[in-house]
C-alpha cells in the first residue's frame, strides 16, 4: 500500500513540477492526476468533499463530519503549494508562523484550513495523517496559546506554551508544514510513511516516555515565482 501511495504523489509532484517547465502546459492532465492520487488516498473528489475517508487516510486519522472536506482542503494547497509563501520565527516559547499566497484562491484555502485546524485544536478533534508531532499538540491543547490573524492574502499564527515538550512539538509541526509548502506531495508521502511507522496513536507527551518529539530548524523559506 505504502508502495502504491508513494508512485501516486510522486507522479503527481513530478507532473506538477513539468508543467512549471514547460510554461503551464498539461494542466488538465495534472488537475486530473491530482484527483487520482486523492482518490488513492481516500478522498471522493466526485462528492466535493462528503462522504467518509477511507484507505491511507482512514487508518491515519480519526474520522468526522468533517474529516472529508478538511482533507480536500490540504488536497488543494499540495497541488497549490508553489503558490504558497511561508515564513516560521521559532520563538523562546513558541512559534509564530506567516502562510501567504498572491493567489486568492490559494490565499482564501489557506484561510479556510487555518481556521478548521484551530477549531479542531480547540475542540481536541484530531485531524492528522502526515504529522508526528499533532498528537503531542491535540493531547496538550490546554497548554497552547493560539492567536490568529486574517490577512488579504493568508494567516498569521502564534502559538505559545510553557510547557518546554509543547514548545519543542510546536516548533517541530512548523517545520513539518514548511516542508509541506516547499514540496508538496513528496513531503506529504514522507510524512504518511513516518506516520505509517510509529502506528495510529503516533508520540504522546505523559505516556510513558519522557522524550518530546525532536524540534526541527524550519527549511528555507520558499518564496513562489
Amino acid at each position: 500500500m505504502i508502495a502504491a501511495l508513494g508512485l501516486g504523489l510522486l507522479s503527481g509532484s513530478a507532473l506538477a513540477q513539468s508543467q512549471e517547465m514547460t510554461g503551464g502546459t498539461g494542466h488538465g492532465m495534472a488537475h486530473g492526476m491530482g484527483h487520482g492520487m486523492m482518490h488513492g488516498m481516500g478522498h471522493d473528489a466526485t462528492t466535493g468533499g462528503h462522504g467518509p475517508m477511507a484507505g491511507a487516510t482512514a487508518m491515519l486519522t480519526k474520522q468526522d463530519a468533517g474529516s472529508s472536506a478538511d482533507m480536500a482542503l490540504v488536497h488543494d494547497l499540495l497541488m497549490n503549494h508553489t503558490r504558497i509563501k511561508r515564513t516560521v520565527t521559532n520563538l523562546p516559547d513558541g512559534i509564530k508562523t506567516v502562510t501567504e499566497s498572491d493567489d486568492p484562491k490559494v490565499a482564501q484555502t489557506i484561510k479556510a484550513h487555518v481556521s478548521s485546524m484551530s477549531q479542531r485544536l480547540k475542540d481536541g478533534r484530531e485531524f492528522n495523517i502526515f504529522s508526528t508531532t499533532l498528537p503531542v499538540l491535540f493531547e496538550n491543547r490546554d497548554k497552547i496559546k493560539s492567536v490568529v490573524e486574517v490577512t488579504e492574502k493568508g494567516s498569521i499564527v502564534t502559538r505559545t506554551s510553557t510547557d518546554a515538550k509543547v514548545v519543542a512539538a510546536l516548533q517541530g509541526h512548523a517545520a513539518e508544514v514548511t516542508e509541506l509548502a516547499q514540496e508538496g506531495p513528496v513531503a506529504m508521502m514522507r510524512g504518511m510513511m513516518s506516520r505509517m511507522a510509529m502506528g495510529p496513536r503516533g508520540p504522546r507527551v505523559g505516556s510513558g516516555s519522557d522524550s518530546a518529539p525532536e524540534s526541527r530548524a524550519p527549511a528555507a523559506n520558499r518564496q513562489s515565482q
